[in-house]
């Protein structure tokens, strides 16, 4: 069964022909250079235009970012290569490298090193550091030499691709190559080394069709691949999924599986031939050059593979590695700071039979699901051997350890208990996605559908496009993402009970009242999980929020993209992870949580018991979520900031509590607002008093101007002129 690829279109530029592009490895910019003699650096997030060079008149066949320099080279038909600074547009550089078309360029990974091929037949090394002198000129090719790779495992070694229809290997430090791999018909355009695992591959395309999987070690052709139509240009590994790329001059990139070699999916974007393709490591991104301009995809998920239990032992996949790391291993004096990344020691626990695409505890947390490449296995959690496997989509937990449910097809679910196939669900609709918890959620384009796990029969049909489906631990919450709105609805399973036990007949949308919606929050919910009664997120902005009662509030500001994969109690912490697998902490007090949930449930007594366990830091907050709720009284009992205070106890007509409230603060603007509202009020005497404190000249023109107080005039007079006020 084919991979998930959730494949998203990044930055479409139309242009001239594009013969090379390259991702810089920190800043959002994509290099490509163009047949008609200019290199173009992109920015992918805003998809404006950062940077334009006019090279040469003659086509730029190559270029490349050397970023630890903040340079890009380009290689050109000129013989030219030209090095530009592209922070200040400053041509550093400029020599003539070949005495042909310069093909290909590459940059060593740590040495001062630019490797460039040519229409010449040689290949060249050059050193910045050392004056860009030629170190080595490496012979042995009969044709063009069209690209030339080092090698990521060892640096000291790189490939050539010719149209003399060879691969030769060579080492920096000699003229000759150390060997040659044969076996294309015609010539070779394009290879690439394996930059995941431990293989040691090199793949290869040329003018036969054919793209090719070689082992470097043993020097044999591994696997060949066909179906292009006409000359492959480009090639590439995926350097986070189990994928091989191409791109051919028949205009279509094709995906293929890295370990069966099964053609995934096959794109077009409509832009003539492909010429290039780059990738970045530690990424999912894949740049692509065509004819008429440039695609950058995103192919996969950011999202870190990674599940935590109840004890805080977090499981994680890296490719088909799995490692583990425990948070109960934290010295008992460990000091966590917010924001700060938490240093764990990361233990191998195994490997995944499957490629894993989805990673999740079972509910008592002894057992972990991986699902990927149309299968799933259940490991234990502990020692990770494996306890049940099978065909599958997706898999997901009930709130049962016992059960789970498999969608095998997009017309068919099967319910397993005890590791045994307990029932099959055949659907009459399209399913795209499946979410465990206290019902069976199924997801389709346009609607969610809610089965009972013990016999299958339709709950509720919600007439919403979903992107995930989140369970309280309770069962009786459930969040709902969409593009653009988190809903929060409740679930009575009585009501479905009393339904069920009346025999009445189930609609094709189920059960109308099983469902309440509770809370509907505008936002781009990227990740959530519960806590108790309280719902926690992440937003696209990167907020970390919770929502109780409608209320949303910001914990944190996230500075860069993280998941969260749990709460651990013991510590009062949110755990989350970032794409590096970075483990992540913030305090979440759940007493917060408690007290406010009690007074959303109007049991002020309870929620008063429940306040003194709330550090006092917290309690103006507190106030503030009690205000919110009507509550204003309650509130001004246990605020703490002045100021505050004083305008609940001005809310609530308490100008006692506010008099002495202002005697606190002695700020005029107060003193003034209490005189106009004593004024209001009828109470001359206080009004002036407060007038006089605020200095509010107007006001005791307006008292005792109203009053006939002409000795009050008077001194008001000597004071305006003391302060040379003589229009109040």
């Amino acid at each position: 069964m084919p991979l998930r690829l959730d494949i998203k279109r990044v930055l479409f530029q139309r242009s001239d022909r594009v013969k090379g592009v390259d991702l810089h490895p920190s800043e959002p910019w994509l290099l490509a250079n163009l047949y008609n003699g200019s290199v173009h650096i992109w920015n992918y997030v805003d998809q404006s235009l950062v940077k334009s060079f006019e090279v040469t008149d003659l086509p730029v066949r190559t270029s490349k970012f050397i970023a630890r320099k903040q340079w890009i080279a380009a290689g050109s038909d000129d013989m030219m290569v030209r090095i530009f600074n592209y922070n200040t547009m400053d041509k550093v550089k400029v020599f003539e490298a070949h005495s042909d078309y310069i093909r290909s360029l590459a940059v060593h990974p740590t040495q001062p090193f630019l490797l460039t091929s040519s229409d010449d037949m040689l290949i060249k090394l050059w050193d910045w550091e050392n004056g860009w002198a030629c170190m080595q000129v490496f012979e042995g090719h009969t044709h063009y030499v069209m690209q030339v790779v080092f090698n990521p495992k060892d640096a000291n070694t790189f490939a050539s691709a010719s149209l003399d229809h060879t691969v030769k290997v060579w080492s920096t430090g000699q003229q000759v190559p150390n060997y040659t791999l044969e076996g294309h018909d015609k010539g070779i355009n394009c290879l690439e080394y394996f930059t995941g695992g431990d293989k040691p591959h090199l793949i290869t395309g040329g003018d036969d069709k054919k793209v090719k999987i070689w082992d470097y070690q043993t020097k044999s052709c591994v696997n060949t691949l066909e179906g292009h139509t006409h000359n492959i240009s480009a090639v590439c590994f995926h350097p986070e999924l189990p994928l091989i790329v191409t791109g051919s001059e028949d205009g279509t990139i094709r995906l293929w599986h890295s370990t069966t070699y099964r053609l995934e999916q096959t794109l077009n974007y409509g832009l003539e031939r492909v010429w290039t393709i780059a990738y970045l490591k530690g990424s999912n991104m894949l740049a692509v050059g065509y004819d008429e301009g440039t695609v950058l995809i995103k192919i996969g998920r950011e999202e870190p593979l990674a599940s935590m239990d109840a004890g805080g032992k977090i499981i994680l996949a890296k490719h088909n590695d799995i490692q583990t790391v425990n948070l109960k291993s934290l010295p008992s004096d460990a000091e966590l700071n917010d924001g700060e990344r938490i240093s764990l020691a990361t233990k191998d626990l195994g490997s995944s039979d499957v490629y894993p695409q989805s990673l999740k505890h079972s509910p008592n947390g002894r057992f972990v699901s991986v699902c990927g490449d149309g299968e799933y296995v259940i490991y234990t959690a502990l020692a990770w051997r494996n306890k049940s496997f099978g065909q599958g989509l997706e898999f997901v937990w009930s709130y049962d350890s016992s059960m789970y449910a498999v969608r095998e097809s997009a017309s068919s679910l099967k319910i397993y208990k005890n590791f045994k196939e307990d029932k099959t669900i055949r659907l009459d609709y399209h399913a795209e996605g499946i979410y465990g918890g206290a019902l069976l959620g199924v997801r389709t384009r346009d609607f969610i559908c809610f089965y009972d796990w013990s016999d299958g029969s339709v709950v509720r049909r919600i007439d919403v496009s979903v992107k995930s489906a989140s369970w309280s631990d309770a069962g009786d919450s459930v969040a709902l993402v969409t593009d653009d709105t988190l809903y929060v609805l409740s679930f009575y399973r009585d009501v479905v009970d009393q339904y069920m036990e009346s025999g009445q007949e189930l609609s094709e949308d189920g059960i109308e009242d099983a469902f309440e919606v509770v809370n509907e929050v505008s936002t781009r919910a990227q990740t959530a999980i519960w806590v108790g009664e309280c719902l926690i997120y992440t937003d696209a902005a990167w907020h970390l929020n919770y929502v109780v009662g409608g209320e949303v509030t910001t914990l944190f500001h996230l500075d860069h993209p993280m998941y969260l994969v749990g709460y651990l109690r013991t510590l009062n912490r949110l755990i989350l992870i970032d794409k590096d697998f970075s483990v992540i902490s913030y305090k979440f007090l759940l007493s917060i949580i408690e007290y406010k949930t009690l007074v959303i449930r109007g049991d002020m007594e309870a929620a008063a018991a429940a306040l003194k366990s709330i550090p006092a830091t917290h309690h103006n907050a507190m106030a503030e979520f009690l205000e919110a709720k009507g509550y204003v009284e309650q509130a001004l009992l246990i605020a703490t900031d002045d100021n505050y205070k004083f305008d609940l106890a001005v809310q609530l007509g308490r100008l006692d509590i506010a008099l002495s409230i202002a005697e606190i603060l002695k700020t005029p603007h107060r003193w003034k607002q209490l005189g106009e509202l004593a004024l209001q009020g009828g109470d001359i005497e206080k009004a002036e008093d407060c007038c006089r404190k605020a200095k509010d000249l107007s006001g005791l023109l307006l008292i005792y101007s109203s009053t006939n107080d002409a000795k009050g005039l008077a001194e008001l007079a000597v004071v305006a002129k003391e302060e040379g006020k003589m229009n109040i």
